[in-house]
């Protein structure tokens, strides 16, 4: 609990009311608000009342009233709390007048705020509204709504063309795609066919660059990594994008993996005719 001063010196002046003076007291004495020794505060309170020399009956009742509050929570603060060996469950009688301590404090806090924006504002003068002519704007007119019937036959009609479109490019990628199969089957049996005549060959004898179209030799290369990943043949090459060596590793070409036995190609060309 902090300590107050004996005796202390109140200045006398007019106060708005019992709480402005009961705050005025707690912060000249620097006293914690939620700590507040009621016994003092009572004694400079009732000390300060026996100096004010008139008061007005309304406005003395309200002090007087505030003066027989701390008188009753100072007599309450006397009393023992609890009875040996007991627990009170009382609230500290001091609780209500914080309650409205706090609140007083936040009112002066506010009304502060409010008189500096006054002195601040009040001689200010703001300028009126102007029309977007004056400030040299161009307002643009909104487009008109979208008509949702004429959006959903607009998004059919473009739905509608997509589909021929592409179901004609769908067309051609299956004829390519059935194309491209056979190519790599012949690129198979040709690869195979010359590595077991010569034993090695580089890759570029196989599909000379200016010889053979692009096509081709990708096809060519597809058809090599076919070999390899049928265990069929190895390829060596020393570092990146440097010649590509290819040796068999089997005497005999397994055909029947690769789709090259005869009923099979007989079928297939039966299918695709």
């Amino acid at each position: 609990m902090v300590s107050v001063k004996e005796n202390p010196q109140v200045k006398l002046r007019k106060f708005e009311g019992p709480l402005d003076l009961l705050f005025h007291l707690i912060e000249k004495n620097d006293i914690d608000i939620y700590d507040i020794p009621i016994a003092e505060i009572t004694d400079q309170y009732m000390d300060y009342l026996e100096k004010m020399s008139s008061l007005d009956m309304e406005v003395a009742s309200e002090f007087l009233l505030m003066a027989a509050t701390l008188v009753h929570i100072k007599s309450r603060m006397l009393l023992p709390d609890h009875r040996a060996g007991e627990i009170s469950n009382e609230p500290d009688p001091r609780e209500e007048l914080v309650v409205k301590l706090l609140e007083y404090r936040r009112c002066k806090m506010l009304a502060s705020d409010l008189k500096d924006r006054f002195r601040d504002y009040s001689k200010c003068t703001y300028r009126l509204p102007m029309t977007p002519a004056a400030l040299d704007i161009e307002i643009k007119e909104a487009p008109a709504p979208v008509d949702s019937e004429m959006l959903d036959k607009g998004v059919e009609e473009v739905c509608n063309r997509n589909k021929i479109r592409f179901a004609d490019i769908a067309s051609r990628i299956t004829h390519i795609l059935k194309r491209d199969k056979f190519s790599i089957r012949d690129k198979i049996k040709f690869v195979w066919d010359h590595i077991r005549g010569k034993g090695k060959v580089f890759f570029h004898e196989l599909f000379p660059v200016h010889q053979v179209e692009k096509m081709d030799r990708i096809v060519g290369f597809l058809a090599v990594l076919e070999l390899l990943r049928g265990d069929q043949i190895k390829a060596e090459q020393e570092k990146p994008f440097d010649v590509i060596l290819i040796e068999p590793k089997k005497d005999e070409l397994d055909e029947e993996r690769f789709g090259l036995d005869s009923s099979t190609d007989s079928k297939e060309m039966a299918a695709y005719d």
